[in-house]
């Protein structure tokens, strides 16, 4: 019976392919344009259940059973779970390394270290650094990234800006690094060797970065350096008068870090970063947590601990700045964000599953005729599907699998396909706010891909590197021929 039933599926038309898509565009628009900045608190995920559910009356006319669509919704979200899970463990995380004073120890010297003009460009560097070192944006992010936008905020500068230099550099870092999953993934789909993949990104993601870095530069320059300095001295002072800071705050960091780098597992890494937070609280924030918790007994203490991993702190100051600052975290705080990655899965797996995205690409080889058109139809694919299907990791294996036999056919080079799945697929991920590490982003640093995008330079003047290559053939490597035993390139790539 069940092969009976899949032989009566209808292959979908481009029509049929698009009528989901233009759905989802004017759903979020309608959105956001009702809700503004709250949008993705709710109606977001509305509006994707909304285009899931003519997706799947498409899937209905086209003879697929209400089974099928169901098996595909929870195969695609099973993509997520794990996912998912470190986004709940991140947020116990935040929770307790708020209560135990790491967060606020790292905002602390941020404030005394990094001077308010140069801000922006550090932040997207270290951030580069320390994703290079451990292979995780996520981890970058969660720890360095929730300080930096601390530091932000005591100096006045912008979170915008600032979020857009913490993902561009945890980005390039990622990319570049051997230990990232998506840096293993795009070779492997792509049929090359991971440090020949690594190498030869650098032609893209370099000039890139360092144009990132320019800019954040120059946005630095531009701002009130005096008026900043005068915040950064209060701020510095009143982080005092609420916490112990100290040096020894920074070890339950120090720790994951090391973990993260010698690629222990993400989940169990980030919660057991979750759970030392607390035991740090207990032992170097007495106070804090007495003051919170309006008793001193052990018993008290545990309760406390157990509520930062849980809905996190809120810390009253009398200060409205700072109090913003030191309170959030738990996992109940990423609650929204699972919510939106659930619609967004339900949405993708439904559109994979009924074969619109399959024919969508179909249609754009239609207009594929010369190299450059092939890089630039893979970038756009790669942004298409996290669009559609909300995931980074769809977005490298779908079209790598899909444009692999079209780049062999054109005798490309399979790192110019591993190269080009990496430059769109996994870096504009964060860009899109139902996206798993756009809606993981969000969370985090506070602040919304809409508002953040424009400024993660990283992330979005790479794949247009790219599209460059493509048109002009700098960088295009060539599979070798019977007489050529190498590669080669209109320029040397190697």
């Amino acid at each position: 019976m069940r092969n009976q039933s899949y032989s009566a599926f209808k292959e979908p038309t481009l029509l049929q392919a698009l009528v989901p898509l233009v759905v989802l565009i004017i759903a979020l628009a309608t959105s956001v344009y009702l809700f503004g900045e709250d949008s993705s608190y709710g109606p977001n995920q509305i509006a994707l259940w909304v285009a899931a559910g003519v997706a799947m009356i498409i899937g209905f006319i086209n003879n697929y059973r209400w089974e099928d669509i169901e098996e595909g919704i929870k195969e695609g979200i099973s993509v997520a779970l794990g996912a998912l899970l470190i986004i709940l463990a991140v947020g116990s995380l935040i929770g307790t390394w708020l209560l135990s004073g790491t967060v606020p120890t790292m905002i602390y010297f941020g404030l005394e270290l990094l001077s308010p003009n140069w801000f922006y460009a550090a932040s997207a560097l270290i951030c580069g650094i320390i994703a290079l070192a451990i292979g995780s944006s996520w981890t970058t992010a969660a720890t360095i990234g929730v300080a930096l936008m601390g530091v932000a905020a005591g100096m006045g500068l912008s979170p915008a800006i600032t979020a857009g230099a913490v993902v561009s550099g945890a980005y390039f870092g990622d990319k570049m690094s051997p230990l990232s999953d998506t840096t293993n993934l795009a070779p492997a789909v792509a049929g090359t060797e991971l440090f020949a993949h690594i190498r030869y990104m650098f032609y893209t993601a370099g000039p890139a970065y360092l144009l990132a870095l320019i800019i954040f530069a120059i946005l630095g320059l531009n701002t009130d350096a005096n008026a900043s300095a005068l915040q950064l001295e209060r701020m510095q002072l009143e982080l005092t008068n609420a916490y112990n800071i100290g040096w020894e705050m920074l070890v339950p960091l120090l720790i994951l870090l090391y973990l993260a780098a010698t690629r222990k597992p993400a989940l169990p890494t980030v919660f057991f970063g979750a759970l030392l937070g607390g035991v740090w609280a207990v032992i170097f924030q007495g106070e804090v947590i007495t003051r919170l918790a309006g008793d001193d007994s052990a018993v008290a203490s545990l309760k406390m601990v157990w509520m930062a991993l849980t809905d996190g702190i809120v810390v009253e100051t009398g200060n409205a700045e700072l109090d913003s600052l030191l309170s959030g975290g738990g996992m109940s705080s990423m609650l929204n964000t699972v919510w939106l990655i659930l619609s967004a899965m339900t949405f993708g797996a439904v559109v994979e599953k009924i074969g619109l995205l399959q024919r969508l690409i179909a249609g754009l080889l239609g207009f594929v005729k010369t190299t450059g058109n092939l890089i630039a139809s893979t970038l756009l694919t790669c942004f298409g599907a996290n669009l559609l299907t909300a995931d980074q990791y769809m977005a490298i294996v779908i079209p790598g699998r899909m444009y692999r036999e079209e780049y062999m056919k054109r005798d490309l080079d399979a790192r110019v396909l591993s190269r080009t799945l990496e430059d769109s697929g996994t870096l504009t991920s964060a860009l899109i706010p139902w996206n798993t590490c756009g809606a993981f982003m969000m969370g985090t640093l506070a602040v919304s891909p809409l508002e953040y995008a424009p400024f993660a330079f990283f992330n979005w003047l790479t794949p247009l590197i790219a599209m460059v290559y493509g048109y002009t053939g700098m960088r295009i490597l060539r599979r070798p021929t019977a007489t050529d035993a190498t590669p080669t390139a209109t320029a040397n790539a190697n």
